[in-house]
């Protein structure tokens, strides 16, 4: 059996990590029970038979919780089979939105209410810079996605938006689109998403919406020099790779969608309270580096990254916000005369698997000729995930 797994190891330290912390959220306590139970017995399966030769497994079902590495998968590949009718026929950018370090602490004890800001501000930004006319002078529109963490599993929130290269010029009455390799200027972003977040976040701090009980900027003075400060460092606001065709658009995605803190390919191994991973030094090239961490504090680094409850990760902003993206959309391509060769999105797994892979997971492994079919269930046991009523944002993660 593989342990060099997540999921093993909460299975294997989840009840010494929950003592250790007896602190953590019910919401939080929640989310390691899925991952530690996800496709094991206690929580039911199927017995399959194949028809010809006799040969039978035993499939185990999945937690399906977001943050659980098993189940990504799946999600993710029927999520980039549905946006295939979502592309418009232009050359797409890559822009990542990044807070300061200087902000973690607030966003520890605050995670919800911050996140929300860094979406919001992040569609003000966007689409005020490509509304002027200087810049662009189109109505756009564009998908954001947030990411919690670095490739060290530590804190570092950012969004990675997806933005088309064209808009809906309402002075012009058409459709227009940015040349393939320029959008809108980085150096503008950045100063207007640094101003528009501090300004957002001293209206939160004076309408006493943050909770900060035990850090400095309990006291203003100290709250409005972090702002000061803040104001005078440039911020990170990253135009990456642009995409010339649909493919690419696609294929891109699915780097970034359904991800979580770490994948279970990236763990070597789980030996001596140590866990082993690769890591991408970013300031080094890219190199893969490897990294060793104690269990524990492996642990409090995934956790720290449990998004709060019912948080929407996946955001759509502009004329591909999901009241607008229809008919947006058909007019677009109405204009540039593009048609997008689409399919039905399959909605079985094993479907979404042959679609992916070429290959038919109903066939049997062993006589390669005949089919795997359902013989019994297999009941789960009586698992209830504990209640979330009392879940509050405001609780301080176990990690310092």
């Amino acid at each position: 059996m593989n342990n060099t797994t997540v999921n093993n190891i909460f299975r294997e330290h989840g009840d010494a990590y929950r003592e250790k912390y007896p602190g953590m959220t019910v919401y939080e306590k929640k989310v390691m029970r899925s991952i530690e139970l996800c496709r094991t017995e206690e929580l039911g399966g199927r017995t399959e038979v194949c028809d010809k030769c006799g040969h039978s497994i035993i499939l185990y079902n999945s937690c399906r919780n977001r943050h659980c590495p098993q189940c990504q998968n799946m999600k993710k590949e029927k999520w980039i089979l549905d946006r295939r009718k979502d592309v418009l026929p232009f050359t797409y950018f890559h822009i990542v939105f990044t807070l300061p370090d200087a902000l973690n602490r607030i966003v520890f004890r605050n995670k919800k209410i911050i996140f929300d800001l860094m979406f919001r501000i992040c569609r003000e930004t966007l689409l005020s810079v490509s509304a002027e006319e200087k810049y662009f002078g189109a109505d756009i529109g564009f998908f954001a996605i947030l990411h919690t963490w670095g490739q060290k599993l530590n804190h570092h929130p950012h969004l990675h938006c997806v933005v088309p290269g064209g808009g809906y010029s309402q002075s012009r009455q058409k459709w227009i689109h940015a040349p393939n390799n320029f959008l809108v200027p980085a150096k503008v972003l950045k100063k207007r998403f640094r101003s528009l977040f501090l300004t957002g976040l001293k209206n939160l701090y004076a309408a006493g919406s943050l909770y900060l009980q035990g850090t400095d900027y309990e006291n203003p003075v100290l709250f409005q020099r972090l702002i000061d400060s803040l104001f005078k460092i440039p911020w990170v606001v990253y135009l990456k790779e642009s995409f010339q065709n649909s493919d690419s658009v696609i294929k891109y995605l699915a780097r970034y969608t359904h991800k979580i803190a770490i994948s279970n390919h990236r763990i070597i191994s789980t030996d001596n309270g140590m866990v082993v991973f690769i890591y991408k030094d970013y300031k080094d090239g890219n190199k893969e580096k490897i990294m060793r961490m104690d269990t524990f504090s492996f642990m409090r680094r995934f956790m720290l990254h449990v998004v709060p409850y019912r948080f929407v990760r996946i955001r759509y902003f502009g004329i591909l916000s999901h009241r607008n993206k229809r008919k947006a959309i058909q007019s677009c391509r109405e204009f540039y005369n593009a048609t997008m060769k689409t399919r039905d999105t399959p909605t079985d797994w094993r479907a979404i698997y042959l679609m992916k892979t070429g290959k038919d997971c109903s066939v049997c492994p062993v006589c390669k000729t005949g089919h795997l079919v359902i013989e019994k269930f297999i009941l789960p046991a009586m698992y209830r995930a504990p209640p979330v009523s009392r879940f509050t944002d405001n609780s301080i993660p176990p990690v310092r």
